[in-house]
């Protein structure tokens, strides 16, 4: 059985991967690990996609692509995504020889009752930042956009509400999870992990305008000082769950589900309009944590048990028939 070393109480949750059997090269393999594991499943996956296209003899779109419509390539994408959650937990695990649970707070689990309450929020905040776009601005919607119809939209928030939470909780363990801990693991302070993780976040999702990218990075840097100062990923994953959820219903509701367009290619007035929400939604989660009294750093006694000594002390039964002291013999005569 793999032996993993847990982070002593008091850890913070970007310091969760300094363990004892921490080594300056475990983070950087871990990284490249996942990486490589990632391509190579999505190159197998698309392999196999290939040769059922081609059996099937199934119509392809311009790029060369099988053209399966827009339901079924928006799964495709959202559980290509889905995949870093259990390669990033096998890396904690197999290669940092920690606890995987310390990819997802500071107790070792998911604290249930804490996202829903988060949930909750969330789902207030990204409500209000749908209705003020779509006052504030004219393009929320694509001009030609029309209702679907109940068999399809249905059809789509099933899949939707199935496979999101999947895709947006993967993007959290990634950069506010992962990336976070890695950069982490040599930094005693949450300042620079938090902005690394913040514009690779705003990064991966493509160069759009430059106040799209703004807010990217601002939910990222959002997000990752709720993970520090909450102790875990649930406020990110909820907030992140959320945002996409709704976005994606609307899309899949005004028959724009295949779009490519991402919060960076927002205009201006939408970008800051998110910043204004998601900086909203991190003062009042803010202010829940610390009502709550929740952990943000490894509480003591701590949740994972301390792994046993490789050595323990031989026990020795006592004697069945313990030695009688043996009798004084004095050289003296007696007195008289």
């Amino acid at each position: 059985m793999l032996m993993t070393s847990p982070p002593p109480p008091g850890t913070p949750y970007h310091r969760l991967a300094r363990t004892d059997r921490h080594r300056w090269w475990r983070p950087i393999l871990g990284t490249v690990a996942v990486l490589a594991a990632y391509i190579f499943v999505l190159t197998a996956a698309g392999c196999v996609v290939v040769v059922v296209t081609e059996l099937g003899r199934l119509p392809k779109t311009a790029d060369g692509l099988p053209d399966v419509g827009p339901i079924a390539g928006t799964a495709g994408l959202l559980l290509s995504l889905a995949i870093f959650t259990p390669l990033l937990l096998m890396a904690a695990w197999l290669i940092q020889r920690r606890p995987a649970g310390t990819l997802v707070s500071v107790t070792g689990r998911l604290r249930w009752r804490w996202l829903g309450t988060c949930a909750w929020v969330a789902l207030i905040f990204v409500l209000v930042l749908i209705g003020l776009g779509s006052v504030i601005g004219d393009d929320v919607a694509p001009a030609a956009a029309t209702w679907v119809g109940w068999p399809e939209f249905l059809l789509a928030t099933v899949m939707l509400v199935l496979l999101v939470p999947l895709q947006a909780s993967a993007e959290e363990f990634l950069f506010r999870g992962w990336l976070l801990q890695a950069v982490g693991a040599y930094l005693r302070g949450p300042w620079v992990p938090i902005a690394v993780q913040a514009v690779l976040f705003g990064a991966a999702h493509g160069w759009g305008t430059p106040w799209g990218f703004a807010a990217l990075a601002v939910f990222g840097a959002a997000t990752g000082w709720l993970t520090v100062r909450t102790g875990g990923l649930e406020a990110g994953i909820a907030l992140h769950v959320l945002t996409n959820l709704v976005a994606f219903l609307v899309a899949a509701a005004l028959g724009d589900l295949d779009t490519d367009e991402t919060l960076a290619d927002a205009p201006g007035y939408l970008a800051a309009l998110d910043m204004v929400v998601v900086c909203g939604f991190a003062a009042v989660v803010l202010v829940l944590a610390r009502r709550r009294g929740l952990a943000d750093v490894v509480p003591d006694p701590s949740p994972w048990p301390r792994p046993a000594p490789p050595h323990p002390p031989v026990w020795h039964a006592p004697p069945l028939h313990p030695a009688q002291p043996e009798p004084v013999v004095s050289l003296e005569e007696p007195a008289p």
